[in-house]
Formats: structure tokens, sequence, C-alpha cells
């Protein structure tokens, strides 16, 4: 095979095998953690109505690829936003083009993966109970990785539109809808997947000992500061904090000694939760190195199954 693969937005969604990618973006997460990615600062073209973010990663046995993401607001959603992009896909022996494939699902699919592995690892064993928050793509594929997890988590939905609650709640057999405080209330972990510019979460509403994984808040922080200031935090990368768009807002300016990295955690050099009572939670500001594990997975498995359409680039 010489010509790179096209992969539409069908495509790459039937290419991303949540096992597998979640496998894929462990090993990222690891190898972020021991300082073996090459990585650069991400950069942005601002346009009048929005952005263009171009985000190269390459990890090691992984592959090397670059995601170009517009993010612009959407007129017929005010206060909402569309992210738009591709992900190129390259040989990381000869630098050959590989692959191009849509970066949406791309994109949901290994975040949804990076925060159930971040429940994985902090939270306390055996969640019974599981909040969802937010109706939009990210939430939808939090929902949809979790029906892969199999019974005994009871997952609730919460959503400021209770139509679009139940629509996202409906991708889980035995999920239910809810309020967003409602959805949290007694919540073992809350997942936040929302576009907020303010926070979504109370202090107030968090049950003792639960973790807490945020993935969302590119325009404001989705977290509180009292939550923030009690919890024990895990992110990505150090770069977490560091000040928007590269950075989260929750974190922006906190010292470094207060974050851990969830790779840390995984490969086992930092014990993560100490205690059952303790707060914990990860702030997600995405990495390139995530992109990577997706894209490579993706590829593989378009391969495989005979995905795509071959064009001479």
């Amino acid at each position: 095979m010489t010509g790179v693969l096209v992969l539409d937005r069908a495509q790459t969604r039937a290419a991303l095998d949540p096992v597998q990618v979640t496998e894929a973006v462990g090993r990222a997460l690891v190898a972020i953690a021991r300082d073996e990615v090459s990585v650069p600062p991400r950069i942005a073209a601002r346009a009048p109505a929005g952005l263009l973010g171009a985000m190269p990663g390459h990890v090691p046995g992984l592959g090397l690829a670059a995601k170009l993401v517009s993010v612009f607001g959407d007129p017929a959603r005010p206060g909402r936003s569309n992210h738009r992009g591709v992900v190129a896909l390259f040989d990381e022996q000869d630098g050959r083009p590989l692959a191009l494939m849509d970066a949406e699902p791309l994109t949901a699919v290994r975040t949804a993966a990076c925060a159930t592995l971040s429940m994985r690892a902090l939270a306390r064993p055996a969640p019974r109970r599981v909040a969802v928050l937010g109706t939009g793509t990210q939430a939808r594929a939090q929902v949809a990785l979790l029906a892969g997890l199999g019974p005994g988590m009871a997952v609730v939905v919460g959503g400021r539109d209770a139509g679009r609650a139940r629509q996202a709640a409906g991708l889980l057999p035995g999920a239910s809808a809810d309020t967003v405080a409602g959805a949290v209330a007694g919540a073992e972990v809350v997942f936040c997947c929302t576009d907020t510019a303010a926070p979504v979460v109370d202090h107030s509403w968090l049950a003792p000992g639960a973790h807490v994984s945020s993935v969302g808040g590119s325009r404001g922080p989705e977290l509180d500061a009292a939550t923030v200031h009690a919890a024990s935090l895990f992110a990505e990368w150090p770069g977490a904090a560091s000040p928007p768009p590269a950075g989260a807002h929750e974190l922006a300016d906190l010292p470094a000694r207060r974050l851990t990295l969830l790779g840390a955690v995984l490969d086992g050099t930092h014990p993560g939760r100490r205690s059952p009572e303790e707060l914990t939670v990860f702030k997600s500001t995405g990495h390139a190195a995530l992109d990577v594990a997706a894209a490579s997975v993706a590829y593989r498995l378009a391969r495989a199954g005979g995905l795509g359409t071959e064009v001479d680039l």
C-alpha cells in the first residue's frame, strides 16, 4: 500500500474500537509521564469568528500525527461551538503520509477513553452510580464507552435540556436522565463533558470520596474553585496548569506540585487515590499524543477491515 487512506466520518468512527483505543491512550499517557513523546506547544491562527489550531505529536511505537481543528461559534445554538477538523497520520520511520481521517469522532472517542482511564485509576473500586454531565458529542461518546464496560453501574445523564438528556441516556440500556444537580447527587464518579463558559459543578453537590473527570470547559471553567481547591488534581501533561488555550481554566497558575500526571498513576510510579474519602479530579485539556494513539488504532483497523478510499498524494 503506497497511497494515503482517506476515512470519512462514518469510516473513522467504525475504525475506532473503544477497547483498543483505550489501551493505546493508556500507553500514550504513560509515555507522556515518562517524557518520551515529542509534542510542541499548541499554536492557533485566529479568525474574526474563531480559530484554527494545530497539534502535531510523536509517540514512539504508536506513530506520528497532526490534528488541525477549527473552533467556531454555532449561530444556530448561541453559547455553543463547533469543532471540525482532520487528523493526518504519517509513518514514523520514513515520514510517508498514511491516512487522513475525521477529527471529531476520533477526538470524542480518545477523550472518553482518557476519562474512563482516570475513573479506573482514581475512583473507588466498583462505583455504583456514575453521572455524565452534558448532552453533546462528547457526553454521548462517554455514555457509549461506558456501555461497553458491562453491568453494575447506574449511569445518570444530567443536562439542561431534558429531552436531549434522555436521548443521550438512550445510548446505554438502563441509563436514566436528570438535571445536572440531580445526576451529581450521590454519584461516586462524575464525568463533566460540557461546552460551558461557567462552572457546572458545585462542590457542595459532590459525595465524599467522589472522582470527577472534567474534559470540557474550553470557553471557561467547568468546575468551581472550591472543588479544585479541595481535590487531589491529576492531568494528562504538566502544561495543563498553563494559561488557556493550552492549559485549563481551572488549573491556570497553580503550582506544579498540585498536579500529578495520570500516566504516572497508570504505570505505578504514583499511588493516585490515598483514601476512600479523598476527592480526586482529573482535568483534561487534550494532548496530541492521545490523537496519535487513536489515529494509529483507526488506521490499523481500517486497513484490516477494508475501510476508506486510497488516494495518491
